[in-house]
């Protein structure tokens, strides 16, 4: 990197912050409850602003202005499907859940499931852990593999290296601080991913229209259907198109790294307030981000080096000073690096309260919960970034799977066991394993795939497998 540049200067230094919230957090970990759920004390903006910026990872700015390339205007239905699911997710879950994992003494998702169905919970919460580390594995190597992409663009960093330094950041300061410093740093990056998704689909606009581009027309010559909201398509073609792109508001409901953050609010009743916060800037940034592909794909067609991933980076260093690039430049590295913590964290969690902790070693101390948890991280961040560097597959199909299997698997669970007194741990049992095992059934053959997304058809599936086990078996003792 030129420590001249006052690119890199202003992306520096935000790694440097990030850091520095890692160390100051640091000795807030005193249990097992600060260090996985931040001890249920966060403020609703800092709450709110973590599920945001965790919700919605490298996927944002690099996969879907990149997906414009590919599938064109058809991506609207995806932002509608988002900004819907997030508003959804907010609206049936967020406060009931908040209130029930408390009432029950529940840090993580398995742990809920256990304390909520006392009868199957060790089966629920092996299950609900393997799930998690099969999902949020591949999932989050796509973020690290986000990162080499940001830093190959940007500052001509081979893509192992940064692969490697993204991977070494997020680590570091997870390690450090915990839930703390992932929430904290999660305010930073949803601050800077929400301006970068505003101000420079805003700058593109007033380029083109300088310009006079038809956009249309220039929609038009990346290929046939582009400039289409059904990719060109007719009859049933047209209709899975649109289904495909609203079925990503489905994964919301059952995300772990996301749902967690309602958990962390310290005061339930906020939960109302944060409702809108999210589908503010929800509605915000995905409209950015359509825009940023829509203008990008205008001015620029397709970046130099034919990764159309990287469109985002690339406008923002033709359009914008230096200063304000590496700012922005450094959302889309926000954008991966407060997903990439928050599943980090899931995942330690499953493994070192849900495995550990729950099974293993049931009296360990809350210093030892903390040191083991802590050895978790560092090791699921080696593995994930193993996973990245041997992989080649586009960031929008890899967080396509994963998303699909998450919101499967735990989803359709979750909102009955929340709003449905019928439902029995056999019956989210039955759902968890139709939700994992159709995703991977289905995502591997292109011809399922392309007659309807896995995102819908996994989702139906386990919600029908929990509602019919459940009224299959002898119905749930009040509590």
């Amino acid at each position: 990197m030129d420590l001249t540049d006052p690119m890199h200067i202003g992306f520096l230094t935000y790694l440097v912050v990030v850091l520095l919230v890692g160390l100051a957090t640091y000795r807030l970990n005193q249990t097992g409850e600060d260090y996985l759920l931040a001890g249920r004390r966060l403020n609703i903006w800092v709450a709110t602003f973590s599920e945001r910026a965790s919700g919605e990872s490298a996927w944002l700015l690099l996969g879907l202005p990149g997906a414009i390339l590919t599938t064109g205007l058809a991506e609207v239905w995806s932002v509608v499907g988002c900004v819907s699911g997030i508003a959804l997710s907010w609206w049936i879950v967020a406060g009931p859940l908040r209130r029930e994992t408390q009432r029950l003494g529940a840090l993580t998702i398995p742990e809920y499931f256990v304390r909520r169905f006392g009868a199957t919970g060790q089966v629920l919460r092996i299950t609900a852990t393997a799930i998690v580390v099969f999902f949020f594995a591949v999932y989050l190597s796509a973020q690290v593999s986000g990162s080499g992409k940001v830093l190959k663009a940007t500052f001509h960093i081979p893509e192992f290296r940064g692969m490697l330094l993204g991977t070494g950041v997020i680590v570091a300061y997870t390690v450090m601080g915990g839930f703390f410093a992932v929430a904290w740093t999660d305010l930073i990056q949803g601050i800077i991913m929400l301006a970068t998704l505003v101000v420079l689909p805003l700058v593109a606009w007033a380029e083109v229209a300088a310009r006079g581009i038809d956009v249309g027309a220039a929609l038009e010559r990346l290929g046939p259907g582009i400039s289409s909201l059904v990719q060109g398509k007719t009859g049933w073609a047209a209709a899975a198109a649109v289904v495909g792109g609203l079925s990503w508001g489905l994964g919301y409901l059952g995300q772990p790294h996301v749902i967690v953050r309602y958990m962390s609010v310290r005061d339930p009743k906020a939960v109302k307030a944060g409702k809108w916060i999210a589908i503010t800037w929800a509605a915000l940034a995905f409209t950015g981000a359509l825009f940023i592909g829509i203008f990008g794909a205008a001015l620029m067609g397709a970046p130099p080096e034919g990764d159309k991933e990287q469109l985002m980076p690339y406008l923002a260093l033709h359009l914008l000073h230096p200063w304000l690039a590496g700012v922005f430049i450094s959302g889309a590295a926000a954008a991966m690096m407060s997903t990439a913590d928050s599943q980090l964290l899931v995942t330690t969690s499953a493994v070192s309260e849900d495995v550990v902790h729950r099974i293993f070693k049931p009296g360990m101390t809350q210093k030892e919960l903390v040191r083991i948890s802590r050895i978790t991280t560092l090791v699921v961040g080696g593995l994930a970034f193993l996973l990245a560097v041997t992989s080649d597959d586009l960031i929008y199909n890899v967080v396509s799977y994963a998303w699909s299997g998450l919101g499967a698997s735990f989803g359709p669970g979750i909102v009955l066991s929340l709003h449905w007194k019928r439902t029995t741990g056999k019956g989210v049992l039955a759902g968890m394993i139709v939700g994992t095992v159709s995703t991977v059934v289905w995502a591997a053959s292109p011809a399922l795939e392309g007659f309807l997304t896995v995102r819908l058809v996994s989702f139906v599936l386990a919600g029908a497998a929990v509602v019919l086990v459940s009224l299959a078996g002898k119905a749930p003792v009040p509590d």
